[in-house]
């Protein structure tokens, strides 16, 4: 479970996240939907502990992430958009490996998860490959890996699907309802409507650095007369715009 109270996030005079609150139970995928630059991407990373809060906080599994980032850290798995950051002149195998071992694991588990993970992703044809001459749909792939590597129970994605072609996007859909499906809890952060009413439960809605509504897709469509995300987006923020 996630919960977030009044999460804050100032830049010297900019209010970038203004007392965000939200809560997120097991085996649910919470929609961050917003418009570039609405705070989605600064909220993810307060909350994988990579950013510290101006005010505010946020439980990850029980665990507090102003008192104890190094804790919260355990509880995640982060999958990013844009930029994988392997090592390429590592394998695919052997960047994998690295994270477990940053994150603890025992060598044996992590040989027996890299086996398990590589079958799942389809990455046997190439897993002991160098990454550097990967495709980007490989590079993804290689990246969820090491993102689950030590099995956490809270996935957070920021745009994860960013400059991917069509066939990567629905592998990292697929994925994305396989970990829902064994229980995890997972916020996906988007500006794609089609995304976001595809996996998500629940939709919260940034703008400006505030959440402004959030809902099941259900909800929000029987609210607003039963019109489309997209038009119920536009509807709530096209008219806040500056």
């Amino acid at each position: 479970m996630i919960e977030v109270k009044n999460l804050s996030k100032k830049f010297k005079d900019v209010d970038a996240v203004k007392k965000v609150s939200f809560q997120v139970n097991k085996g649910t995928v919470f929609g961050l939907l917003g418009e570039n630059g609405a705070g989605k991407t600064t909220t993810l990373r307060m909350l994988a502990t990579m950013l510290k809060p101006t005010n505010g906080t946020a439980k990850l599994n029980g665990v507090d992430l102003v008192t104890d980032p190094e804790g919260v850290r355990g509880q995640i798995g982060i999958l990013f958009g844009g930029e994988t950051g392997l090592y390429d002149r590592l394998s695919a195998r052997e960047n994998i490996e690295y994270f477990g071992l940053l994150n603890g694991m025992d060598k044996r588990k992590i040989e027996s998860r890299i086996n398990t993970l590589s079958t799942m992703l389809d990455m046997d044809d190439y897993i002991d490959r160098r990454a550097g001459k990967f495709s980007k749909g490989m590079k993804q792939k290689v990246s969820i890996a090491r993102s689950i590597v030590h099995d956490p129970n809270i996935m957070l994605f920021d745009e994860p699907t960013s400059g991917l072609d069509v066939t990567a996007v629905r592998l990292v859909h697929d994925f994305i309802r396989k970990i829902k499906d064994q229980g995890k809890t997972i916020i996906f952060s988007s500006h794609s409507m089609n995304e976001v009413e595809k996996l998500c439960d629940v939709v919260g809605i940034i703008h400006k650095g505030e959440i402004i509504e959030i809902a099941t897709i259900e909800e929000l469509k029987n609210k607003y007369e039963n019109m489309a995300l997209e038009d119920i987006f536009i509807r709530l923020v096209g008219g806040q715009n500056e």
